[in-house]
């Protein structure tokens, strides 16, 4: 079971929900950015939640599906094709081997993730099918994908399903999606929510109030492993010297320059500047999203809250399962 990749995109690659357990040693988290899309791919098409899917930024890649198969994509709108028509988002669509899969124009956001049925079958490094292309390891041969490369994914029953299906036409989605309810709210120059950091008394009173007023620009050279912010210069009250401690995806450093940087999937392990605010989790599919040259807000949130949202988001996401379980069963009677 194979994809060729014809042409590879802007950032190709494939992640799981990362590298669990290893920060201590040292070893980068990574995994997708935005987890959120990335389940719900893998939970509509019957896929467990951690199994690998293909991450692509902004530009997508050119894939041939060289057997039938059951896909999902599920984020951003990178305006998804199949000879022609548009592919919708968060559903699953059955696949005929030998249609190609397009990407053009994002629309709303710049991540989008394709699951497909089995998972990619790429080799565990550390317990993860990640790829940490700066330390190229995980995924494809620890490197994005290039174009004549050929990714495996394992058969699933549902595939087998799939071949005794008749359709016309390269692709077909069935009939029902998972509710708005459970979709990350994709938008540009979002309002993030924060909870304050360990130093966040430790910067003039002004400044923090420019914090929480500033618009902040998301500036070019953010990627992966952390988002660049560009407004006016956060200054702390005395300079102090602060030992290096384990970070976080969402953790908000603001460096000597005074211009804050949160840290990603792929960041580092530890940090050592003053940290003035943690990006709530529930926010963090929202945040990955972002397109460099957009702007971003922070709005204080409390512990609380933010733990209370992220429950009824994993309750939301329990449900979703429980109903696309019962839809295949539906599918499986001939009833989608």
């Amino acid at each position: 079971m194979t994809i060729k990749v014809l042409e590879q995109g802007l950032s190709t690659t494939v992640q799981d929900l990362g590298r669990i357990g290893f920060q201590k040693y040292g070893v980068v988290v990574g995994g997708v950015m935005d987890e959120v899309a990335a389940k719900i791919a893998n939970i509509l098409i019957g896929n467990n939640e951690d199994d690998a899917v293909v991450e692509m930024t902004l530009i997508g890649p050119t894939l041939l599906f060289q057997q039938d198969t059951l896909i999902s994509l599920c984020g951003a709108d990178l305006s998804a094709s199949i000879g022609g028509k548009p592919v919708p988002l968060w559903k699953p669509i059955f696949v005929k081997a030998g249609s190609v899969l397009r990407f053009g124009r994002p629309q709303q956001g710049c991540r989008t993730y394709l699951a497909i049925a089995g998972g990619i079958d790429v080799p565990l490094v550390m317990e993860s099918r990640s790829t940490y292309v700066r330390g190229g390891i995980g995924g494809y041969q620890g490197r994005a994908l290039q174009k004549g490369d050929v990714l495996n994914f394992n058969p699933s029953d549902l595939s087998k399903f799939l071949r005794m299906q008749i359709w016309s036409g390269p692709f077909k989605p069935v009939n029902w999606t998972v509710s708005s309810l459970i979709k990350p709210v994709y938008k540009k120059d979002p309002q993030i929510r924060f909870i304050k950091g360990p130093q966040f008394d430790l910067f003039t009173e002004k400044s923090k109030g420019e914090f929480l007023s500033e618009k902040y620009k998301v500036t070019p050279n953010s990627d992966r492993m952390g988002y660049r912010l560009s407004a006016k210069a956060l200054k702390l009250t005395t300079n102090v010297e602060l030992l290096s401690e384990a970070v976080t995806m969402g953790t908000i450093q603001v460096p000597k320059d005074g211009q804050p940087i949160i840290l990603m999937a792929d960041r580092q392990t530890i940090g050592g500047y003053p940290k003035i605010g943690y990006v709530a989790s529930i926010d963090f599919p929202v945040l990955s999203q972002v397109l460099p040259g957009e702007n971003l807000t922070f709005k204080e949130i409390s512990i609380p809250d933010a733990q209370r949202l992220l429950l009824d988001r994993d309750q939301m996401i329990s449900k979703v399962k429980m109903g696309i379980s019962l839809a295949f069963r539906r599918m499986k009677n001939g009833s989608y």
